[in-house]
């Protein structure tokens, strides 16, 4: 089985992501605007961010906008290479981004609150690139989308990876000390995290040091 590919999410500056690219990052995540958690930069640095890295790293956006017309036009200001749809959008939105948005990638969030994920992610699947499984909580006042450092029901994680038939990253609580279940119990495509690999909001070096490490014991 091939190694897991690893999402760094919440990059907020060049710097961080130079170091999270040469501890092994595949993959960038860059925060817009959210109504809750970590991580959240201006488009302005988003598009910087994602602008200095070498051709080949994808670069997720991260956006909570649910109108095609307006992540449309987010994109077009931030340039990355990939959009992660943190919420649920409207039947037809991801083809309306198809048609504007021609060779980027599109990854559909499903929060694992319960059963009813893997129908969630059975429905969307056809019309993204990815899915990205987390342990948000949508239905909350104030919405959770990510970023929370909690695992979810990976039984159910598990059910979707064999049954939607599209690549899937998983989120939500990883850690060195977990990793292993993880990827024995769920079989993901890749990885994402955030809080873990961060000290007092910093991009934390031996954090990252530790779960590349546990990374490579996978292979």
């Amino acid at each position: 089985m091939a190694r897991p590919r690893v999402k760094i999410c919440c990059i907020k500056s060049p710097a961080e992501a130079r170091t999270a690219l040469a501890h092994g990052a595949d993959a960038l995540g860059l925060v817009s605007h959210m109504p809750s958690g970590p991580g959240v930069i201006p488009e302005g640095l988003i598009a910087e961010i994602a602008a200095s890295v070498p051709p080949g790293t994808a670069t997720f956006l991260l956006t909570a906008l649910t109108e095609p017309e307006a992540i449309i036009a987010q994109h077009r200001r931030c340039r990355t290479s990939m959009i992660q749809l943190v919420d649920a959008v409207a039947p037809g939105t991801h083809a309306v981004l198809r048609r504007a948005l021609p060779g980027v990638h599109l990854v559909q969030v499903v929060h694992v609150t319960g059963e009813g994920a893997v129908a969630e992610a059975a429905a969307v699947a056809p019309h993204v690139d990815f899915i990205l499984l987390d342990s948000g909580n949508p239905s909350l006042a104030v919405k959770e989308l990510g970023g929370t450092g909690r695992t979810h029901d990976w039984a159910v994680s598990r059910r979707i990876v064999a049954t939607c038939g599209r690549p899937v990253y998983l989120a939500g609580g990883l850690r060195p000390d977990n990793l292993a279940a993880a990827h024995a119990q769920v079989g993901p495509y890749g990885f994402d995290l955030c809080n873990s690999v961060r000290t007092a909001d910093v991009l934390d070096e031996a954090k990252l040091a530790a779960f590349f490490a546990a990374v490579r014991m996978l292979e």
